[in-house]
């Protein structure tokens, strides 16, 4: 059974119509919540006996993490405590934590934030619970993709923003991405952080 909790509405109607057409036969269970919302995630996850958590919940731009503080600390790193708590209370084998490549040495608040989410997960390994983080850099296609905002400044003429001439720019693919996740999942090791070896 897929349980998939989001925020979003939209966003929750959008995957579950594509996953329903996709997989007409899987048990899929849409469900609209909070991630920081400790006792609603605490009963859902004992509800459904979830086994593995992929908790992906983020504010992930950085300009608008900057621009929010508050809501960047609350979703980022209160919202993951609440959902590591949650875990651990509902029995939860599981919990793999989406993260950034910007955690390695944080020059802003969304990196800062997602280290302290990676810190509380690590933190939470037991003997049954295993917390692993996943590290990504560009993901190709995914919401947080600086590719569709490089494709419209192209499409106006430009310019083309980058951090600095000399920057260089990591990218994976979205399958890339997902099998990343599945595999930190299946890793027997507890608390370990794993980065995908990214191409140019």
């Amino acid at each position: 059974r897929l349980v998939l909790l989001e925020h979003s509405e939209h966003h929750l109607w959008q995957i579950d119509s594509d996953l329903r057409r996709r997989y007409p036969a899987a048990p899929i269970v849409p469900l609209v919540g909070d991630a920081g919302a400790y006792d609603a995630v605490r009963a859902t996850l004992a509800e459904h006996r979830v086994d593995v958590v992929f908790h992906a919940a983020a504010i992930k731009h950085v300009p608008i993490a900057e621009a929010n503080p508050f809501e960047t600390v609350a979703t980022n790193v209160l919202g993951t405590e609440a959902m590591v708590r949650a875990a651990i209370a509902a029995g939860v084998s599981r919990f793999v934590f989406i993260s950034t490549d910007k955690v390695v040495r944080p020059r802003g608040l969304m990196g800062a934030s997602k280290r302290l989410g990676e810190r509380i997960g690590a933190a939470a390994n037991g003997e049954r619970e295993a917390f692993a983080s996943v590290r990504f850099g560009n993901v190709l296609g995914s919401s947080g993709s600086v590719v569709p905002i490089f494709r419209r400044q192209i499409a106006d003429g430009g310019p083309v923003t980058v951090t600095h001439p000399d920057a260089t720019r990591f990218f994976m693919t979205l399958p890339e991405a997902v099998q990343l996740v599945l595999q930190a999942a299946a890793f027997p090791d507890a608390g370990r952080t794993f980065v995908l070896n990214m191409g140019e």
